[in-house]
């Protein structure tokens, strides 16, 4: 009995260390091929270079469409297709002009539209500015001491947070919901400092929202560099009664159609169960969005690419999702979820890349605690390649909506250290990308699609 026992632990053992020998050979070969024979970086290179900005809606995201879908029709999808979507169309007009006016002197200051605002007036708007740290402090206010004038929101990014990203959530509430929040006590407009860590004059864009109040309601709003942000409560500090002008000329047009990107291989063994790897393909308009998401969007295809140079055909059917108009909608993201229910989809996995092309360090996953456990487990096959990190979290606003009996969301999680630097700035362009840290992403992403493939979920 005792033999026999023994012979069994042994021949455990044995099967144990041969599939962590396979994978550990695997995973050699999968960062090999990201490394040594990828094509992410020149697909970057094009799509960020000759077609620059692709906010929806516009020219430049038509054309990222069209070559997407001819790339995935040269790396052997079974299928390649469009998924028609209805986007916003929401353009800048000319560049945004403000300044300082502090007695008998004009400040020049850089300052951007934030995505989904109002025009000013043709001459602009010029009022006295009242400076808030949060959206709370308006009612502390009231309409007494903010009719008529220009909302300062200067709420900087926590620097103290280790995790960007939570510095980022800390702050960004002012920038999303401050111009409606301010109209309701009279405010004219809204300033908002940008949501970086650093001190430049870089403006940053984003979202924001009128949210339900009426159109006659709306006011405009414009992100201000962290360092005008800076100047701006400085000089009034010692001069509460200056003037500030800003002019823009930006409009909400009609929604456009658009398209979901979107590449198949069908699985060999479980062709009903589907695991979706992607990034979104819009941008906003400053730049070319090359950290922010051209950089998910060429990982996401590089998976692919990998996979064919290994001649490995997954069990499971990949599907590659390029996704339109997660900055300012999220609409891709939804009619994704809305075809997937209509034809009765089987999702058991989702992988997002959007938080840009640095160094990866591992991976927030949105599942239960089994499969939370089982994911954590492989860790011993990604520390060699300096990925660490497994938490949970949120993983992608374009999977977000994906919804499914069992399934696994994961986010790739870069060292987040410099991206809000680029963040919808004008400094988000190719030459901020480095090649080396872009495919150690791609071929981590591929690792783990590997491995959910083989050992599937719980």
């Amino acid at each position: 009995m005792k033999k026999n026992l023994l012979s069994a632990l042994l021949l455990l053992n044995s099967v144990v260390f041969f599939a962590q020998t396979k994978d550990e050979q695997l995973f050699k070969k999968i960062y090999n091929a990201a490394l040594t024979n990828s094509q992410c970086y020149s697909w970057l290179d094009h799509l960020s270079n000759d077609i620059g900005s692709r906010l929806s809606g516009s020219e430049g995201a038509a054309k990222a469409v069209q070559y997407t879908k001819k790339q995935m029709e040269t790396l052997g999808f079974d299928k390649v297709y469009l998924q028609e979507v209805m986007v916003p169309h929401w353009v800048r007009g000319e560049k945004e002009t403000a300044y300082i006016q502090d007695d008998k002197t004009k400040i020049k200051v850089p300052i951007c539209a934030l995505g989904g605002s109002i025009a000013t007036p043709k001459k602009g708007i010029t009022a006295e500015v009242i400076e808030v740290h949060s959206l709370e402090e308006l009612k502390t206010l009231g309409v007494d001491k903010i009719k008529g004038k220009i909302v300062f929101y200067n709420r900087p990014m926590d620097n103290g947070a280790i995790e960007s990203f939570t510095a980022y959530s800390g702050a960004v509430d002012q920038r999303y919901g401050g111009a409606a929040e301010a109209s309701k006590y009279g405010a004219i407009g809204t300033i908002v400092r940008s949501m970086n860590l650093r001190l430049d004059d870089y403006p940053h864009a984003g979202g924001q929202s009128y949210g339900n109040i009426p159109k006659e309601k709306y006011i405009p709003t414009a992100a201000i560099s962290t360092n005008a942000a800076e100047l701006l409560s400085k000089t009034l500090k010692s001069n509460p009664n200056l003037k500030f002008f800003f002019k823009q000329s930006c409009q909400q047009l009609e929604d456009a159609l658009s398209y979901n990107v979107v590449g198949e291989i069908k699985g060999t063994e479980h062709p009903e169960n589907i695991m979706v790897v992607g990034g979104h393909l819009d941008s906003w308009d400053l730049a070319d969005g090359s950290h922010d998401d051209g950089a998910g969007v060429v990982q996401s295809l590089e998976v692919m690419n990998i996979f064919k140079n290994l001649n490995y055909k997954p069990k499971n059917t990949l599907r590659i999702v390029l996704f339109m108009n997660e900055e300012n909608g999220t609409r891709g993201g939804k009619k994704y979820e809305e075809l997937s229910l209509a034809n009765k989809e089987s999702h058991i996995f989702a992988l997002e890349s959007d938080e840009g092309g640095f160094t990866p360090r591992g991976f927030s996953l949105d599942c239960d605690d089994a499969n939370f456990s089982k994911i954590t487990n492989w860790k011993g096959l990604f520390e060699p390649y300096l990925i660490h990190s497994f938490v949970k979290g949120h993983t992608g606003s374009d999977i977000e909506a994906l919804t499914a009996g069992k399934i696994v969301k994961a986010g790739l999680k870069p060292d987040s250290q410099r991206y809000f630097d680029y963040h919808h700035a004008a400094n988000d362009t190719f030459d901020a990308i480095n090649k080396r840290e872009l495919e150690l992403g791609a071929g981590t992403m591929a690792a783990l699609v590997y491995m959910i493939d083989q050992n599937g979920i719980e």
